[in-house]
């Protein structure tokens, strides 16, 4: 079993059909141990859909942008293990100004807010695990992300908050490397979530994948995710940090749609070459 006896600390389950649940799902059934984590009104949430879970998990409250919440967790892992081997980061938020296309007019508060949950929070979990973790076997942290190398239409804020993600996940790399710990992120296609919804425009956006992925994509499908989570998380990977593994279907590949609308040639080009 690819997890068997592993330790991991799994933040982000809200439905069954988000990413998070399917890794705490893939997880359990490759032998890990598990505990999830919620926030507020969501946390009864969480506690109803880990019960869904092969083995129902214990939850414990955590409010990424509060350190006193964040000792407790660190608390009740060592008290519960004395050591960790793995943390899903599935840690995301923006304010409804942040997103939709108002770019230009979010303001600075709400960029802010976009910026410490969903990029400094992955620092603000790796720095006071870290000990729990070399305590661990191939300690590993996993962040989920959305491809932040072009900008996407109306994720404003957030797409800046996961380019900041993308930047905090090599730094983590290049810190926690001397102590054995691997940082990376998986770098999504489109999944149906609450969080997704909440994203005006996600539909056409979640519909670029049927014209450019080279692979079959389904958005109701969080599988392939989870098990490039599970991979991640597991000893396999122990010589890889600092990465973005993607896995969208090959979408980030390609520079335009596989083929063109019917009538449409496409773009002039001269058959001599430019000097």
């Amino acid at each position: 079993m690819l997890l068997k006896g592993r330790r991991l600390l799994i933040t982000g389950v809200l439905t069954e059909g988000s990413i998070a649940y399917a890794v705490a799902k893939r997880a359990q059934e490759e032998g890990a141990q598990i505990v999830l984590t919620g926030f507020g009104r969501g946390m009864r949430i969480t506690t109803r859909i880990a019960n869904r879970l092969p083995d129902p998990p214990d939850v414990l409250e955590l409010d990424v942008n509060d350190p006193d919440h964040i000792a407790a967790v660190v608390a009740d892992i060592e008290r519960r293990w004395g050591a960790l081997d793995g943390i899903l980061h599935a840690i995301a938020f923006a304010p409804a100004d942040a997103l939709g296309g108002a770019f230009m007019d979010t303001p600075a508060e709400s960029a802010q807010t976009a910026f410490l949950t969903s990029a400094y929070s992955l620092k603000a979990l790796a720095a006071p695990f870290a000990d729990l973790l070399e305590r661990g076997e191939h300690g590993s942290i996993v962040g989920l992300d959305f491809d932040a190398t072009v900008a996407w239409p109306a994720y404003d804020w957030m797409g800046v908050a996961k380019a900041a993600l993308e930047s905090v996940n090599r730094y983590l790399a290049r810190d926690l490397g001397a102590r054995g710990l691997r940082s990376n992120l998986v770098s999504a296609g489109p999944i149906k979530t609450i969080a997704s919804g909440s994203i005006p425009g996600f539909e056409i956006l979640a519909g670029a994948w049927d014209a450019q992925a080279p692979l079959a994509w389904d958005p109701r499908d969080a599988t392939p995710v989870a098990d490039a989570c599970l991979f991640l998380l597991s000893s396999l990977a122990r010589g890889v940090t600092g990465e973005i593994v993607h896995v969208d279907g090959g979408y980030h590949a390609l520079g335009a749609p596989l083929s063109a609308p019917a009538g449409d040639a496409g773009p002039e080009t001269d058959t001599a070459p430019s000097e």
